[in-house]
């Protein structure tokens, strides 16, 4: 089989796996914004405040509480039921001591992020990762396998559950706690689900030779998924203790929407390219084209998105929240930025590495950018508050990550020049939608804020997608829909 034919059939099952995901992640975003809309309404601004010093944690604890056994799980060469029971007994080892040292840390981290009294929910929240301990090595089996309908069929029924106890829970007045709880819900809804439906014999076991594989892969990999944490992070905690609760509020509003991308294709996205990667690097020719394949079809999704929420921020935010939440706009500017970097870097050039096995190459790469970016953000917030800590975000992406990701990519052998000229067509694309967004949006200021969106958004769109959709695909797309 050549590396053609090896990317097709890959390609074919990962991108039955991908529609699963997409549309699991849809759903649940979905959801979660209808839901935010409605907590947005109910809750006060320190209330989100209070869960955003929460949920940062929890994004940095998540990361590091199986030391990286799940990917290493996905990426394991041989039959994952001679690897499974020690899978399992290093990762409940591990997830139970982590939480038990955050626990206890818990009160320094929220008196670090300006607000003592997120104590209690730190310690809801992360407590997550113990119900995921019993089912990290399913989950990663079901993606292993490409079964990501189960998975998201499994996420889908938690939401449902989060819902329905987070938005009982603000009406009866548990602030950030309706947010916790409805997290913890979830988790276990789900958590069930998996445990069923990823089926392995249930073994508890632990082997050295197969430990020693694991964690020589996984660590790594969990030091560097759990810098991504910190990067993704750290923003709450600078703005938090710099600006205080309630400007903290705007910011997590901000980039909560900066995230819905990266929420819905992205993680969508990593359920399919970590087993694809994994399974293209056996290989190089067919992960050189795999990845040709791939950049540019990312930067095409991605771009879109973006442009509208870097012009129309004001009217996005306005329509969506309130005008009582424009504070939000300028940051979300900057974040928009942001946002396409992650979606480059963590969700598919560290996919890349990681599914080459070079995990300790993600953690240079994450190490680097954060010790560039935590002093970045402190200088941001002080010189112009949540906007100023967005630019540094926006800034230090651009200027250090970017640059480090291609450099580590080439190091390791991945070819970058053929990618090159697919990009072409978004970029154009990019700028001449983005001007005529821009302009459509000044003409449109004084309007509503719905008009704004359709006007200048919508033509905005639709430029894009002429240009970046070649002459001959479009004229096969009309023909078939006539």
């Amino acid at each position: 089989m050549d590396e053609t034919q090896r990317v097709d059939e890959i390609g074919a099952k990962a991108s039955r796996g991908l529609r699963w995901s997409l549309l699991g992640n849809f759903v649940t975003r979905t959801g979660n914004f209808a839901m935010g809309l409605v907590l947005a309404r109910v809750l006060a601004t320190e209330d989100f405040g209070t869960f955003a010093v929460a949920l940062a944690a929890t994004q940095i604890v998540m990361h590091f509480k199986d030391v990286g056994i799940q990917a290493a799980t996905i990426h394991w060469r041989g039959r994952i039921e001679d690897m499974a029971p020690t899978a399992t007994v290093l990762t409940f080892v591990v997830t139970t001591g982590v939480y038990g040292v955050f626990w206890v840390f818990a009160p320094a981290f929220a008196r670090l992020s300006g607000n003592e009294e997120a104590t209690g929910v730190v310690r809801l929240l992360t407590s997550i990762i113990l119900i995921e301990a019993f089912t990290a090595v399913r989950a990663a089996y079901l993606l292993r396998t490409f079964r990501q309908d189960r998975l998201t069929l499994a996420i889908m029924i938690g939401f449902v559950a989060n819902a329905s106890v987070a938005i009982t829970l603000a009406f009866a007045g548990a602030g950030a706690y309706a947010f916790a709880w409805g997290q913890v819900t979830a988790s276990l809804v789900t958590g069930v689900l998996v445990f069923i439906w990823g089926w392995l014999p249930v073994k508890v076991g632990l082997n050295r030779e197969i430990a020693g594989k694991l964690l020589r892969f996984g660590l790594p990999s969990a030091a560097g998924f759990g810098l991504e944490a910190v990067l993704m992070n750290s923003s709450y905690v600078v703005v938090g203790n710099v600006l205080g609760t309630e400007q903290l509020g705007y910011y997590l509003l901000a980039f909560n929407v900066s995230s819905w991308v990266p929420g819905i294709i992205g993680t969508a996205l990593r359920y399919v390219s970590l087993p694809s990667f994994s399974r293209l690097s056996e290989d190089p020719a067919a992960l050189s084209e795999g990845v040709r394949r791939s950049v540019p079809i990312m930067v095409a999704f991605v771009l879109p998105p973006a442009l509208v929420l870097a012009v129309l921020a004001h009217p996005l935010i306005t329509f969506l929240y309130g005008a009582r939440w424009d504070s939000s706009a300028g940051v979300l500017r900057w974040l928009a930025v942001l946002m396409v970097v992650r979606m480059l870097i963590s969700f598919l050039a560290v996919d890349i590495l990681t599914g080459l096995g070079a995990t300790k190459t993600t953690v240079w790469l994450n190490l680097v950018w954060a010790a560039v970016l935590l002093p970045s953000l402190v200088v941001g917030a002080h010189a112009d508050g949540t906007r100023g800590a967005a630019v540094a975000h926006a800034l230090v992406a651009v200027v250090v990550a970017v640059p480090m990701a291609v450099y580590i990519l080439r190091r390791v052998g991945v070819r970058l020049g053929p990618v090159l000229p697919d990009l072409v067509r978004p970029a154009v694309a990019a700028v001449v939608a983005g001007a005529v967004m821009f302009a459509l949006e000044r003409l449109t200021s004084s309007g509503p804020a719905l008009v704004q969106l359709v006007v200048a958004g919508g033509p905005g769109m639709v430029i894009f997608g002429l240009i970046v959709v070649p002459g001959g695909t479009l004229k096969k797309l009309v023909t078939r829909s006539a």
